[in-house]
């Protein structure tokens, strides 16, 4: 039978693929093909080009190349021949398509979702003060619910197997993320303002949670900011991370003007009251950081704990505000940098693929400095930095014997990314969100061939829409919080 144009452009692409990763190998990367181990697979991808990293944690790109999985866990990465009559339960053939690792968001609040595109083109005050936080004080857990799903449903089809959210009523949050089967990091925010309350529920929150949906939730400690939290507060936060074990999860040095205000009204920077009040020795994933100065990063290098940084750049460009996030700075004194996107009422998005080119451009324009960051750099950055940087390193991050099977299948095939004269490159700058045509959690499918099997969007749809005249009114003059930097 005389092959289609479709089944031809998918066999060249494929081929294309394998030529592309051969010329540039890791060395160590792609060792000698590991069998796989004995006994039934639950799942075996075949055909793929898969992203993996040696042991310096550079990439690389093993062709021809499949996967075999079992009980949630990468068993090995071989070749296709191997596992040609290898028993399995499921099999995936992904010719033309590149593995990855799933793609982590390592900030954003998820619920926001349903505030999308109600304060745009504000001023960070304005839009905190005048629109934000009056109608955040009509949420309820329902709505927090609803915009969760929407939200991890955007996620799955964009390659996102992993997101840390910093929000409230989180428990919602943590029901969905059990249901639909996607992995999180997730705390419940907290303010100063709420007395001693907030923090006590931010710990019982985490404690309640941790470990949960099989292992796929971790859980932090939450405190909005060091502008919205007193030094108390965080001092007393920095205390119960340490006594349970707990990582924190907060904004910090989100802009210049919080830092310039912080020097003003405190006599140091943001970062400097996070080393005061003990949270620089905790485990600490630090949202933003655009106003990180350079008299922060001996403070952030000699810090006690784990600290990494989350970065959204969209959302600072839609701001207009003067600086990005330092990561080469950062990186020099090793912080890990992982890719985010903010919540969807700030950013409009969720899809960390934007991130993850934004960032590689914006850093070459702010350094001024086509070679950084390369397009490995950039995949590095979405894949084991981020992975780190919500304390997951060791778990997800790559497709590895023993890693937990989060991944994602990106078909290569359409116009826009072909041909391909450089993988990373066509990954980074090329392809986009919609390209993810599989989402794998744990080893369970999530998504195939662009269909959400674990949540009904227009249902969710239909009921948020129900519900969005009370979640939007603002005439109440209520607000959650003031924003004063």
């Amino acid at each position: 039978m005389t092959p289609s144009p479709a089944e031809n452009a998918e066999r060249n692409a494929a081929e294309s693929l394998a030529a592309r990763a051969a010329e540039s190998p890791v060395a160590g990367a792609a060792e000698s093909p590991v069998a796989p181990a004995e006994g039934p697979a639950d799942l075996i991808i075949t055909g793929c080009t898969v992203l993996v990293h040696d042991e310096q944690e550079r990439i690389g790109f093993q062709e021809d190349a499949a996967i075999v999985v079992r009980d949630g866990v990468v068993v090995s990465v071989t070749t296709a021949e191997a596992v040609e009559d290898h028993p399995a339960a499921e099999r995936l053939d992904a010719r033309g398509q590149v593995a990855l690792p799933g793609l982590v968001n390592c900030h954003t609040h998820a619920p926001m979702v349903a505030l999308r595109g109600l304060a745009e083109d504000l001023p960070t005050e304005e839009w905190f003060n005048d629109v934000v936080w009056p109608m955040e004080s009509n949420l309820t857990e329902k709505d927090v619910e609803l915009g969760a799903r929407l939200a991890c449903a955007e996620m799955i089809r964009g390659g996102v197997t992993c997101f840390a959210d910093h929000y409230f009523a989180m428990d919602a949050v943590a029901a969905v993320v059990t249901e639909c089967g996607i992995r999180a990091h997730l705390g419940e925010a907290y303010f100063s303002s709420q007395g001693p309350q907030g923090r006590e529920r931010s710990l019982a929150f985490a404690l309640r949670h941790r470990g949960g949906a099989g292992g796929r939730i971790t859980t932090a400690l939450a405190p909005h900011a060091p502008y919205t939290v007193d030094d108390p507060d965080l001092a007393a936060t920095a205390e119960l991370a340490r006594a349970h074990g707990l990582p924190v999860h907060i904004h910090a040095s989100e802009n210049r003007d919080q830092t310039d205000t912080s020097l003003a009204r405190h006599g140091v920077t943001p970062i400097g009251v996070l080393k005061r009040t003990g949270i620089l020795d905790t485990d600490v994933l630090l949202a933003h950081g655009t106003g990180i100065v350079e008299r922060d990063l001996p403070v952030l290098a000699g810090a006690g704990g784990r600290t990494a940084v989350a970065s959204a750049p969209r959302g600072y460009l839609k701001f207009a505000w003067p600086t990005t996030t330092p990561i080469r700075a950062l990186h020099d004194i090793g912080v890990p940098v992982g890719l985010a996107t903010d919540g969807a009422a700030s950013n409009n998005s969720l899809d960390v693929w934007e991130s993850m080119a934004l960032t590689a451009l914006i850093q070459k324009s702010t350094t001024g400095d086509p070679r950084w960051l390369t397009s490995r750099q950039a995949l590095h950055h979405a894949t084991s930095q981020s992975a780190r940087a919500v304390g997951l390193g060791d778990v997800v991050g790559s497709i590895a014997p023993g890693r937990r099977a989060d991944l994602v299948l990106v078909d290569l095939t359409g116009p826009h990314t072909q041909p391909v004269h450089d993988l990373a490159a066509t990954l980074v700058h090329s392809a986009r969100s919609s390209d993810v045509r599989t989402t794998i959690v744990d080893g369970r499918i999530l998504m195939r061939d662009r269909e959400l099997l674990t949540i009904d969007v227009p249902s969710v749809v239909a009921e948020l829409g129900e519900r969005l005249s009370a979640l939007v009114d603002r005439s109440h003059g209520r607000r959650i919080q003031d924003y004063d930097t």
